[in-house]
């Protein structure tokens, strides 16, 4: 079953508590007085340490800016670069004012040209170390009529800076980083430090905003943890016989159940600190890191007892060790699960401090994790039934405004396996289309197409098909229609179209009469004859066959497998299951039987498949014109509800307008909706079974 349950209004709701002395008697086995904040860290800092003052990042990165200051205005001070030849023409000109002067590397002058420019600009002529002296001479002839040039030797420090200054400043900064380190070694922070800290939320009630009225459809699995909420509020009257406070609990469930909403609402009522964090926060590029913030983690947690830990998804690190892709003990996964495992059950362990793991992969789990002691409950939260289907869409259903038509009762028992977050999909997508038909409020239809939306994905009413392909459609769904109807074994038929939806050019649905907890023989052979028709229907009228039958293929096949392999359905093979353990941890696929063996599967599963293929191909050449019917039919209705198929099959004619006539006939209608069809006879059908004449 799969949980259900929204955030409701948290008005009215009485503040918290003050402690009581069985809190005292907690926060005293741990060291702290009563009314001593607990944890290092202050509320809602989530473990994290403070960030660090930029004042020294700030000093490095002036003297930075300062050098590269310097540099640029150093070379933009020589001026513009000309050659020795340029030069002496400018001497000779007269053009070069002031006393030009000998560099190590080069020869500075000032420039004036009257025609461009009055102003006088530098210029600079760059010399190598092979032709310097001669270049000297040179100058020396060239200005020996007006006084010589002025040599200067250059700079020791401008030198040092330009060599050097690199190199210290790079010593600096891996100064500063690691002196600030050691520095803040003893808080476990700084920048180096922070990689093991742990990275989880302190969350309250006023955070979460969820109770357990918010939740619903998983009455067992309230009434377990809200055992562990009185443990925590009053502990004496649990141990005063003696008994102690579980260590774990394990949330199992399929995605979409209420795992990870139940938590909430665990934090929600609990008056004690609540640690959030996910699997996946533990482990990190480094070696190591993730049992650190694992030890971080209980340690926070223990000087905060009572409290609650709350790990989602942690089959990210509680895998079984020893297989799959894990490279050894060594492994950074293993490690922290390792750390994780001591923490719970170690020597050093502590009362007060329970750990909530939330999983939708129980089996791959370690088993030392899995052990009472670490995790004393395994609370299996399962998809809803329908009354709790029902308890669900009237907690989604408080945030929306519906319409008199609507019925509860009737989407609930047309949810069958739907989990709570699909419920909460088809509240708000109901919401989102009637919105966008500008209604006041959600009708049933809203309903209805939003549980086919949902379940098998928006109706393409744009998408034009050809004739041909329209009609091995038709014939297609209605061989499923057919057999769907004839078959007492089979789930009762709720509509069909032709109509593509999502991946689908066209849809036959089923509509369970109640929950199945199982799968019967029946069931399946009469499942399986169901998905044989559409092909078969479609190669007996048209003459060929099309790749629209492959996900009944798929699905039929997949049938035959389970049956076979997990469900000892075959009288050859016996009443053995030959699936491995977890086959998807490993490299190969774990099989544990011969080659015959495997042979024999194969056979098997051929086996089932064609004689549910011969067996719904004999059914439908004996009712070979019902099929034609009903295919007819939905070329030219293109949605059949289930009553209007049953009239089809007995012979009775469908007194309703085609979808032309509704073309044809709605500009003639006023107002901005249309008329619904006359006759009346597909009150449940969604709004996609026609497409609307606007």
């Amino acid at each position: 079953m799969r949980i259900l349950s929204t955030k409701s209004s948290r008005k009215g709701r009485p503040g918290p508590t003050p402690a009581d002395p069985d809190r005292r008697a907690f926060a005293d086995q741990n060291g702290r007085k009563p009314d001593q904040p607990g944890g290092p860290n202050p509320p809602g800092k989530g473990g994290a340490g403070e960030p660090g003052g930029r004042g020294m990042f700030g000093f490095v990165m002036l003297i930075l800016l300062g050098v590269m200051l310097i540099t640029f205005f150093s070379y933009a001070g020589a001026g513009k670069q000309i050659t020795w030849a340029e030069f002496r023409s400018y001497y000779t000109s007269g053009m070069i004012e002031g006393t030009p002067v000998l560099r190590e590397t080069s020869i500075v002058a000032k420039l004036v040209e009257p025609d461009v420019d009055p102003e006088p600009k530098a210029i600079q002529v760059m010399i190598n170390a092979a032709d310097r002296e001669r270049i000297a001479a040179e100058l020396a002839e060239l200005t020996a009529d007006k006084g010589g040039y002025v040599s200067r030797a250059p700079s020791a420090w401008t030198q040092f800076a330009l060599v050097f200054g690199p190199f210290i400043l790079l010593v600096m900064l891996l100064w500063f980083l690691v002196s600030r380190g050691i520095r803040n070694a003893g808080g476990g922070g700084g920048m180096l430090g922070n990689f093991g800290k742990s990275r989880h939320r302190t969350l309250t009630k006023e955070m979460t905003g969820v109770t357990f009225t918010d939740v619903a459809g998983i009455d067992e699995a309230k009434d377990e943890v809200s055992e562990l909420i009185e443990f925590l509020k009053n502990p004496k009257r649990f141990t005063r016989l003696g008994g102690r406070i579980p260590r774990g609990v394990l949330l199992i469930g399929e995605p979409g159940c209420g795992k990870t909403l139940l938590a909430k609402a665990i934090a929600g009522e609990a008056d004690v600190p609540f640690f959030s964090i996910s699997g996946s926060d533990f482990v990190e590029m480094f070696v190591g890191v993730g049992a650190s913030r694992v030890r971080d983690l209980f340690k926070q947690a223990k000087d905060s007892a009572p409290c609650i830990i709350f790990l989602d998804e942690i089959d990210a690190v509680g895998r079984r060790r020893g297989g799959g892709f894990s490279q050894g003990g060594h492994d950074e996964r293993e490690q922290t699960l390792n750390a994780i495992l001591v923490e719970m059950d170690g020597f050093n362990s502590g009362d007060g401090v329970i750990v909530i793991a939330a999983t939708n992969r129980a089996d791959v789990l370690d088993p030392a994790l899995t052990r009472p002691g670490r995790f004393d409950r395994q609370i299996t939260v399962p998809l809803p039934d329908v009354k709790g289907r029902l308890e669900i869409l009237k907690v989604h259903s408080k945030k929306v405004t519906l319409g008199p038509d609507v019925n509860l009762e009737k989407v609930a028992r047309g949810t069958p396996m739907f989990s709570g977050a699909d419920l909460a999909a088809i509240i708000n997508e109901a919401a989102i289309g009637a919105t966008l038909q500008n209604k006041d409020f959600i009708e049933h239809e809203d309903l209805e197409e939003a549980r086919d939306k949902v379940k098998f994905g928006r109706a393409k009413k744009s998408r034009v098909r050809e004739a041909e392909e329209n009609r091995l459609v038709a014939y297609h769904e209605a061989g499923h229609t057919v057999l769907q109807a004839l078959l007492k074994d089979a789930d009762p038929l709720h509509k069909v179209t032709i109509i593509p939806r999502g991946a689908s050019g066209g849809a036959t649905f089923s509509l369970p009469e109640k929950d199945r907890m199982g799968y019967s023989l029946k069931w399946l052979r009469a499942t399986m004859r169901v998905l044989c028709g559409g092909r078969i229907a479609e190669e007996k009228a048209m003459g060929d066959v099309s790749s629209g039958a492959s996900q009944d293929i798929a699905q039929i096949t997949q049938l035959a497998r389970l049956m076979v392999l997990d469900w000892g359905m075959s009288e050859r093979l016996g009443f053995v299951k030959y699936t491995g353990e977890d086959s998807r941890e490993m490299f190969l696929p774990d099989r544990d039987y011969s080659q015959e063996t495997a042979r024999q599967i194969d056979e098997e599963i051929r086996r089932l498949v064609d004689e549910a293929y011969t067996d719904a191909e004999r059914m439908l050449v004996e009712n070979w014109a019902k099929v034609t019917a009903v295919a007819e039919a939905l070329l030219k209705y293109e949605t059949l509800g289930s009553d209007e198929v049953h009239r089809i099959m007995r012979g009775e004619p469908l007194n309703r307008p085609t979808v032309a006539d509704l073309l044809a006939s709605g500009p003639k209608r006023p107002g901005p909706k249309p008329a619904r069809p006359a006759g009346g006879e597909e009150p449940d059908l969604p709004p996609g079974a026609l497409p609307s004449p606007a």
